[in-house]
C-alpha cells in the first residue's frame, strides 16, 4: 500500500509524435496573470519598461548561450513575447530534454532573475506555447502576424 497520494498525470501540450531538438517553432510566453510588464502600446509603437528592453535583449542574445539555436524573429508586447525559434542539429543539443524547453526555461530564468536583482515586480505563466511550423507558407504566416502584432494590438486576445 502506498501512502503517498496519486495524482493525476498533467497531460503535455507537446506533440508526442515530435522530439523538439530540431526544427522551427513559433513561440508565445504569457507574463503572469497576463500583467503588462514589458510595456504599453502608444500610437503603433511599443514603449518598454526597464523588463521590457531586458525581456527584448535576452532574446537577440539567446543564441549567445545557446549556439544550435536562432531566433530570426521575435516581438515583446505588454504581456507576452512571440519568437521564432529555429533549432539546428549540432553538438551539444540536449537529449534528455528537448531542447526547445531547455532553451524557453533559460530564457525565463534569465528573465525573472534580473527582475529579482533589480528588484522589478515580475512573474511568467508557468508554461508556454509552441507551435511546430511546418513549411514556408506557415512560417510566411506567422512572420506577418509577428511583424503586425503591435499594429493589431487593439484587437488581440492578450489585450485584457
Amino acid at each position: 500500500m502506498s501512502i503517498t497520494p496519486e495524482y493525476p498525470q498533467r497531460k503535455s501540450p507537446r506533440a508526442d509524435f515530435h522530439d523538439y531538438s530540431g526544427g522551427d517553432y513559433f513561440i508565445t510566453i504569457c507574463t503572469r496573470d497576463k500583467g503588462h510588464y514589458f510595456g504599453k502600446i502608444q500610437t503603433g509603437d511599443i514603449i518598454l519598461t526597464e523588463i521590457g528592453r531586458i525581456a527584448d535583449a535576452f532574446l537577440s542574445s539567446l543564441h549567445e548561450h545557446y549556439p544550435y539555436i536562432e531566433v530570426p524573429l521575435h516581438v515583446v508586447m505588454p504581456n507576452h513575447i512571440h519568437a521564432i525559434v529555429s533549432i539546428f542539429d549540432k553538438p551539444g543539443v540536449p537529449s534528455l530534454r528537448s531542447a526547445l524547453s531547455v532553451v524557453i526555461g533559460g530564457y525565463k530564468q534569465a528573465v525573472t532573475r534580473y527582475a529579482q536583482r533589480n528588484n522589478i515586480e515580475f512573474g511568467w505563466q508557468a508554461r508556454y506555447h509552441d507551435h511546430i511550423i511546418r513549411g514556408s507558407r506557415d512560417g510566411l504566416k506567422i512572420t506577418e502576424y509577428i511583424k503586425n502584432n503591435i499594429a493589431k494590438w487593439d484587437s488581440d486576445c492578450y489585450n485584457i
